[in-house]
């Protein structure tokens, strides 16, 4: 899509434009808007293979690439701007695979023409559109409303869940995220999750990781935040040089409602640091999960121990089902609900005030 186009206003015949409510029979007929690396990657093929789903149309930054896309999955319409896919009358669902600067006036856009909406994460720029979007999900209750969960554990989540409960953690005392393992680029190009104005206050995976803790341990009541960018201007896509505004390295420390502290640290500097890992650390025990596995240990014990994950718990991708699933009136939206999106984006804009005043920034935020 240009520039000029994703930055058109809805007109009153696209938000005039309401299909009837969907029933188990009925098809979902998709539009897509955005179709990057995890829409062609994921969502186009997960819910092609869903039956009684159609995509209908799709929409990119150019009308050639959503021609390539269309081409490659056999989607029958390209839109010239990201409206169309709205207005058309034969799409009863919308798919937002964008950036972050789309996801609130397409969410938005799509719930008040009637439209079921699963928007890609992050959910927003900042608080306040995430709490936008909420608000129109809520205006619109007879509709699904669905952001892209945080995927990194969900194989595990169910498991860790059970063993605090079962008290295996004892009382949940400290929580410490670290992802990181890449050296400094310095010569490489601005991306879309360095550039501010696509991202907005979205901090590289910090707030997927903070999305994924808080099926674990509920959410932040307190932040401090130190962030860091070394290399101060990069490349766009146009070759003109941008100053960077987003950290590449960023330490946030803080408590949680359960009564533990929590320390996050997301760096694209701490070469050879491995693969991110959480540990939760109990009175009574640890669990440490790293590359897609869960490991624990209680008092007495000499060392962690792999957890089997019972075939029973483990969690998969299947974001795509749930959607269609819950339009069908079969099952509830878990993953990701508005609710959750604003409390990960409140954390997130909290981040960016305490870095910006050096204090310590209580949430939630409204």
């Amino acid at each position: 899509m240009a520039q000029e186009t994703i930055q058109g206003i809805v007109s009153p015949e696209v938000l005039g434009n309401k299909p009837s409510g969907e029933t188990e029979q009925e098809t979902i007929r998709v539009g897509i808007i955005g179709a990057g690396g995890n829409t062609t990657a994921r969502h186009i093929p997960g819910l092609q293979a869903i039956e009684g789903v159609e995509i209908i149309g799709v929409c990119n930054r150019s009308l050639e690439s959503s021609r390539r896309v269309a081409d490659k999955f056999g989607i029958p319409k390209t839109y010239r701007i990201w409206q169309e896919a709205i207005a058309d009358a034969d799409t009863n669902a919308i798919v937002i695979g964008t950036w972050p600067y789309m996801h609130c006036r397409a969410t938005v856009a799509a719930l008040a023409a009637d439209k079921h909406v699963m928007c890609e994460a992050r959910m927003a720029m900042n608080a306040r559109e995430a709490r936008t979007m909420r608000n129109a999900a809520r205006q619109k209750t007879e509709l699904i409303a669905q952001i892209v969960p945080s995927p990194m554990t969900l194989r595990v989540d169910n498991t860790i869940k059970r063993l605090i409960a079962e008290g295996y953690l004892g009382e949940v005392l400290a929580v410490d995220v670290r992802a990181g393992g890449t050296f400094l680029e310095r010569e490489a190009p601005l991306t879309w999750r360095q550039d501010f104005d696509l991202s907005g206050l979205n901090i590289m995976s910090m707030g997927i990781w903070y999305e994924a803790l808080m099926r674990w341990v509920g959410e932040a009541t307190r932040v401090m935040a130190m962030g860091k960018t070394f290399v101060k201007m990069r490349s766009d896509a146009e070759g003109t040089l941008r100053a960077v505004r987003i950290p590449e390295h960023i330490d946030v420390v803080g408590d949680l409602a359960c009564g533990a502290q929590l320390h996050v640290q997301v760096s694209n500097i701490a070469g050879f640091a491995g693969a991110p890992e959480v540990f939760l650390f109990g009175s009574d025990g640890t669990l440490r999960f790293s590359g897609n596995r869960l490991y624990g240990g209680r008092k007495g014990d000499s060392e962690l121990s792999e957890i089997d994950i019972p075939d029973t718990e483990a969690g998969a991708w299947r974001v795509e089902a749930e959607f269609v699933n819950a339009i069908r009136g079969t099952e509830i939206i878990t993953h990701t609900d508005f609710d959750t999106g604003v409390k990960y984006m409140e954390f997130t804009e909290a981040v960016t005030r305490s870095m910006q005043t050096g204090s310590a920034i209580s949430l939630s935020l409204s």
